[in-house]
């Protein structure tokens, strides 16, 4: 199924006649925003656009669509196969996964039990994040992880929205299948919140290599001790580390002898030096690699990869770019 009917057929039937009439080109599209009572908007290529009826794409907010609490209903009765019950434990995160790997961010009034969110009721505002994967992205960078043979120790750093999680999946399936340089791995991911393989009914949507296995929906820390635990990985891969638990399961790992692929939010080496829980870990060396995303540049766009000594070892490509691997 194409990406247009994947998300065509999980918005409202008036919605979905909208933007199916809209010449909306859906390989550049990211977002969809729904909001009760507001207008029908679009992320595309990294701006914003309104959608009308009559108009189309590219509309003044003047005639933009405004979207009813009625077509929001609808939208989520497809999304949900009208049994909203079934997708609590995903609702619970703020969000649910459908088929092609898109997630549906959601939001409305939470029912709470002490500091932990139940579930979410009066859903009234939804957005719709299209699954993009972008094969040879890594490619740039894999020359430069790779050290006699082996993977090394890599956090990529990147500001919300730069490309980080984008490059993890895809240096994830080169080294899964494996190149010229390195014979395939066995991998293990703990997708906490289903962004690098967007897990579908348990079946990953993205391609993240032969030998990948994942932990769906499960918190890093925990699923981290799992995999060394059951499923013997050489590297293990998880996003946007940050918390106590996160940096004291990652340590384990490592002494475990298993390689980590990590990501974190920043904009340089120095920035993570001043977080004081994974700043101690850099302190210590305990990462070979680091990979320094420019989103200011582009999206995706490579800084820098560095070693644990601060030695410049590339500096400077866009990494969303298609690219041939180096396979």
């Amino acid at each position: 199924m194409e990406k247009k009917d994947e998300i065509l057929k999980v918005l409202s039937l008036n919605l979905r006649k909208i933007m199916d009439e809209s010449n909306i080109d859906f390989s550049y599209l990211q977002e969809i925003r729904l909001r009760v009572n507001k207008p029908l908007i679009v992320i595309y290529k990294n701006k914003e656009y309104f959608i009308s009826k009559q108009q189309g794409f590219g509309s003044t907010r003047e005639e933009a669509y405004i979207v009813s609490q009625n077509e929001l209903r609808e939208t989520m009765e497809y999304i949900s196969n009208y049994s909203l019950y079934a997708f609590e434990d995903e609702i619970r995160q703020g969000f649910i996964t459908i088929q092609g790997g898109h997630r549906v961010g959601v939001a409305g009034k939470a029912i709470t039990d002490g500091d932990r969110v139940k579930n979410l009721k009066h859903i009234s505002f939804v957005n719709i994040r299209l699954s993009h994967q972008v094969k040879g992205c890594a490619t740039p960078i894999l020359p430069y992880i790779i050290e006699d043979g082996k993977v090394c120790h890599t956090l990529i750093i990147s500001p919300p929205g730069g490309g980080k999680t984008t490059l993890l999946r895809d240096a994830i399936r080169q080294l899964s299948n494996g190149n010229s340089k390195i014979p395939g791995l066995a991998i293990g991911v703990v997708d906490e919140r289903s962004e690098i393989g967007a897990c579908y009914m348990g079946v990953p949507q993205n391609d993240l290599g032969m030998r990948t296995d994942i932990l769906d929906c499960c918190p890093k820390a925990v699923g981290m001790m799992m995999l060394i635990r059951s499923m013997s990985p050489e590297v293990i891969a998880v996003d946007e580390i940050g918390v106590k638990e996160d940096m004291q399961a990652l340590e384990y790992v490592i002494n475990c002898g298993c390689k980590m692929l990590a990501t974190v939010h920043g904009n340089s080496v120095d920035d993570i030096l001043a977080k004081p829980l994974i700043g101690r870990l850099v302190k210590e060396k305990i990462f070979e690699r680091f990979v320094v995303l420019n989103a200011k540049k582009s999206i995706g766009f490579i800084e820098s990869v560095c070693d644990s000594r601060g030695t410049v070892l590339f500096r400077g490509a866009n990494s969303l770019e298609r690219r041939t691997e180096c396979c």
